[in-house]
């Protein structure tokens, strides 16, 4: 069978919807010989934290590598948060994507209209939380932050979640099974799209049909 070139999702969300275990999960369960998935790794200016490995958590640089690749037209989106750079390099996607591997992608909304952007094709799913009171209850669950930080954080999701309607796809994560089951759901079925089939089914089909 033909190796078809993978599909590129992007999943967003506000901080505590869960979108962080929901794509771990996915990997866990999917990601197989037969259909690679990868998460993509972002390039960052910031420094790395205790526990992340360079190539692995993100592609550390300097600010001036980083501003260099802008003029470089190298980011399919990026953007500056607190001080540091953040963006996802064409380069890396691209060569995965034409290795028949999905890639996800795991930006803020105004990355994945950047990508959007370039990329038609690309498959966008906003995962959502149940209510705002679950959200804050999961956001203060964590016990690593004090108040002021989580109201901060509530009002960073309000602001996220009103671009909701700019995803091709909406999973609201109140239960995390149910949540998963349909991600999976999405991703299966891009890999069963007809464009795709008839790259990878070619010489199936003609064998069905030779006379």
């Amino acid at each position: 069978m033909a190796t078809t070139p993978g599909n590129l999702f992007i999943v967003s969300a506000p901080s505590g919807a869960g979108k962080s275990s929901l794509i771990k999960a996915l990997l866990d369960n999917h990601n197989n010989e037969n259909h690679p998935i990868q998460v993509s790794v972002s390039h960052t200016t910031r420094a790395p934290r205790p526990g992340e490995i360079d190539g692995v958590h993100y592609h550390f640089v300097s600010k001036e590598e980083f501003e260099a690749l802008i003029k470089e037209e190298a980011f399919f989106e990026w953007a500056q948060a607190f001080d540091n750079y953040y963006g996802t390099a064409k380069k890396n996607i691209t060569e995965t994507l034409q290795h028949g591997i999905d890639v996800f992608l795991d930006i803020e909304w105004q990355g994945a209209r950047q990508v959007k952007a370039l990329l038609p094709e690309t498959n966008t799913i906003f995962i959502a939380p149940p209510s705002k009171e679950e959200l804050r209850k999961r956001l203060s669950g964590r016990q690593q932050d004090s108040e002021e930080v989580i109201n901060k954080r509530m009002a960073s999701a309000v602001s996220e979640i009103s671009h909701y309607h700019e995803f091709d796809y909406i999973i609201v994560n109140d239960d995390f099974e149910t949540a998963l089951s349909e991600l999976e759901s999405i991703v299966c079925s891009h890999r069963l799209r007809k464009a795709k089939q008839l790259i990878r089914l070619k010489g199936l089909f003609e064998g069905l049909l030779d006379d």
